[in-house]
C-alpha cells in the first residue's frame, strides 16, 4: 500500500495506521511525502506531476489517499492505470464542476498561499487547524509538530499548483476507473459525504463506508476503524 497523506502534512501523518497495519499483519505500506511538504518541500508540481511523483514512488500497488492526497491517488488512477491496483479515497473529491465556483476557489487559494508566505508556516498552521473541518481532532490527533516540518513556500506552491481550484473536474473521467475503489468518509463531514455518494455512482466499481463518530479526517480520528474498513475490504471476496 503507497499512503498519501492531506495538505499541511507530511508522511508522517500516517504512522498510527501503518502500526495498526503492522499489528494485523500487513508490513508492507509506504508513506511519501507529496510535492511542496515535508522532504519534498523543493519540489513544484501540479496535480498530474504529483501523480506521477506517488506512482514513482509506490510502483504497482494499492494507492491510498487522504483529501488532497485523494485527490493525487484519482490523477495517479488515471495517469497510470496499470500501477494502481486499487484505490482508496478518503475525504477526497473529484473537482468542483461548476465554474464560477471553481474560479471563486482559486482566487481563495491564491490568497491563502499569500496568507501563508506573509504569517509564516506555525501562525497559519494554527490558523488552518481551526477549519470547522478539523472540529473532531484532538490537539493529539491534528500532528501540530508534524505539520511545522513544512515550509511557508512549499506550502504555497501545493496551493497554487495543486490546490482544488486548480483541479480540471474529473467526474466524466470516473468511469475510466476499472480497479476496486473504496470511498471512505466520516459519518459527520456532510460536504464529503455527499461528493463521495456522487463518486460511488459514478465510478465502475466502488464502495462506499461511512464511519460513525469521524469528520473529514477519518483516518486521525478513528485510526482503529479505518483500519478494519481497509483490512475487510481488501481480504479477497
Amino acid at each position: 500500500m503507497l499512503l498519501a497523506h492531506g495538505f499541511t502534512q507530511t508522511a508522517q501523518s500516517w504512522s498510527l495506521v501503518q502500526q495498526l497495519l503492522r499489528a494485523r499483519g500487513f508490513d508492507d505500506s509506504k508513506a511519501i511525502d507529496l510535492p511542496g511538504h515535508g522532504s519534498a518541500g523543493d519540489v513544484r508540481a501540479d496535480l498530474w506531476g504529483s501523480a506521477d511523483h506517488l506512482v514513482a514512488a509506490g510502483g504497482r500497488t494499492t494507492y491510498i489517499g487522504y483529501s488532497m492526497g485523494g485527490r493525487v491517488s484519482l490523477h495517479a488512477a488515471l495517469a497510470h492505470p496499470d500501477v494502481v491496483e486499487r484505490l482508496v479515497l478518503i475525504g477526497a473529491t473529484a473537482g468542483i464542476d461548476n465554474v464560477d465556483a471553481r474560479a471563486q476557489r482559486r482566487t481563495d487559494d491564491e490568497l491563502l498561499a499569500d496568507r501563508i508566505e506573509t504569517i509564516g508556516v506555525e501562525a497559519f498552521i494554527d490558523e488552518w487547524l481551526q477549519n470547522p473541518l478539523f472540529a473532531g481532532l484532538t490537539p493529539n490527533q491534528a500532528l501540530r509538530e508534524d505539520r511545522l516540518h513544512n515550509t511557508a513556500d512549499g506550502l504555497a506552491s501545493s496551493l497554487r499548483l495543486a490546490g482544488t481550484g486548480t483541479q480540471a473536474p474529473l467526474w466524466d473521467r470516473l468511469i475510466e476507473i476499472s480497479c476496486p475503489v473504496l470511498l471512505l468518509v466520516g459519518q459527520q463531514d456532510q460536504k464529503f459525504r455527499a461528493i463521495a455518494e456522487r463518486m460511488a455512482t459514478a465510478l465502475p466499481n466502488a464502495e462506499l463506508l461511512a464511519i460513525g463518530d469521524a469528520g473529514h479526517s477519518v483516518h486521525l480520528e478513528q485510526p482503529e476503524r479505518t483500519v478494519d474498513a481497509l483490512i475487510d475490504w481488501l481480504k479477497p471476496k
